[in-house]
């Protein structure tokens, strides 16, 4: 694999901080005190980001939905008769705030490009099998489904892609960053190589999530898209450890488990603080003693557990559990209905009723405050 680059570019530079409420706290051992302090910190860093203020404008958009397996997606909880494979959405959220130099910002999280994620291992295998299923093949017709290109949604919103300075993703299973970053080297099938979408933007990634995507371990090899760093400049990255706040209002937290370098949205608001990741494609997953899903209760009254993991990977599990505790204290609850938490999932099992019984017992539906504007640099 050929870079035009053999640097990232440190996140000190671009007005953020790290936040020492949560230094240390993944270290804590034995594991069952490393979640006492986990949910000590959380709870902690919480009072102290409300009163820093709010984000000046966050709006989600639809971008795609796929097909994914029930059986992950609640860790085999589900019971009884259902679909094997359920829809997931894909929402491109973007954040206007100022970061601590008092910069403007506009950062894009969750930046999907489906035909990239196509080309992921899992994926292309599961497209195979379908096209070879009858029943499987009609299912999908059901469930894929397009709605807006990244640079779409921009125009929809007024953006330009010079507006934006940083693009994230929660983690980079089936994500291509040439298909975002741009790349030097064309891309096999494809004519020219692909020019960047959002101009000068960084990708914001953990330095572990990145480090991943460059050295593979067979058991991530299956989520991730090869290759999909052939020909990208790597100073086009801001990489950072651990925890980290944006600017008021705007933080990105180690969540690590799903994938060692895991990180989910918080973002304040008039409505108090919203959480988005894809530790739970469903609030269900985030609050299991009150889903309505066949078993998904079951899973949290037999073994005690305060959430139910979506499991396709599970590269530590303990650790995915505490980053869901870690979610679960930030997140306020909903205004619309308090018993459910301000969690958005990064991709979140679409309630349709064609997939009953496996449907969110409660839903979102989205984010949408203040006013996204253009041109604020």
């Amino acid at each position: 694999m050929t870079t035009t680059s053999t640097s990232t570019t440190p996140v000190e530079t671009i007005g953020a901080r790290t936040i020492p409420e949560f230094e240390g706290v993944h270290d804590v051992w034995p594991r069952g005190d490393r979640l006492a302090a986990v949910r000590e910190a959380a709870l902690a860093y919480k009072a102290r980001f409300k009163a820093e203020g709010q984000v000046k404008a966050v709006k989600s958009v639809d971008i795609a939905s796929a097909p994914y397996p029930v059986k992950y997606g609640f860790n085999t909880a589900v019971i009884g008769p259902h679909s094997p494979l359920i829809p997931i959405l894909n929402r491109m959220v973007v954040v206007q705030y100022d970061d601590w130099d008092g910069n403007a910002r506009t950062l894009v999280f969750e930046p999907t490009v489906p035909e990239g994620s196509a080309q992921a291992p899992f994926f292309a295998k599961l497209q195979k099998l379908t096209n070879k299923i009858p029943y499987a093949n009609r299912a999908e017709k059901f469930i894929v489904n397009y709605y807006n290109e990244p640079d779409d949604v921009l125009r929809q919103l007024g953006l330009t892609a010079q507006d934006i300075d940083y693009c994230a993703f929660d983690h980079l299973h089936v994500q291509d960053p040439r298909m975002i970053l741009g790349s030097s080297a064309t891309i096999p099938g494809e004519r020219a190589p692909r020019q960047p979408i959002f101009g000068d933007a960084k990708m914001l990634v953990n330095s572990r999530e990145l480090a991943t995507l460059q050295s593979l371990h067979p058991m991530q090899w299956a989520w991730y898209v090869e290759g999909s760093l052939e020909g990208v400049d790597l100073s086009k990255f801001a990489t950072f450890e651990g925890d980290i706040e944006l600017g008021p209002g705007v933080a990105l937290l180690w969540t690590p488990g799903h994938t060692d370098g895991n990180h989910s949205l918080v973002v304040n608001t008039p409505d108090g603080v919203w959480v988005s990741s894809e530790n739970g494609i469903a609030l269900d997953n985030w609050q299991p003693e009150q889903s309505k899903i066949p078993g998904v209760k079951i899973y949290h009254q037999q073994y005690g557990r305060e959430i139910c993991p979506n499991g396709n990977t599970l590269e530590d599990s303990l650790d995915q559990y505490d980053s869901m505790i870690k979610e679960k204290t930030l997140a306020d609850p909903c205004k619309d209905d308090p018993r459910w938490l301000q969690i958005l999932p990064s991709s979140e099992l679409a309630p349709w009723k064609r997939f009953w019984p496996v449907v969110p017992t409660y839903n979102h539906g989205g984010i949408d405050y203040g006013t996204i504007t253009g041109g604020r640099r």
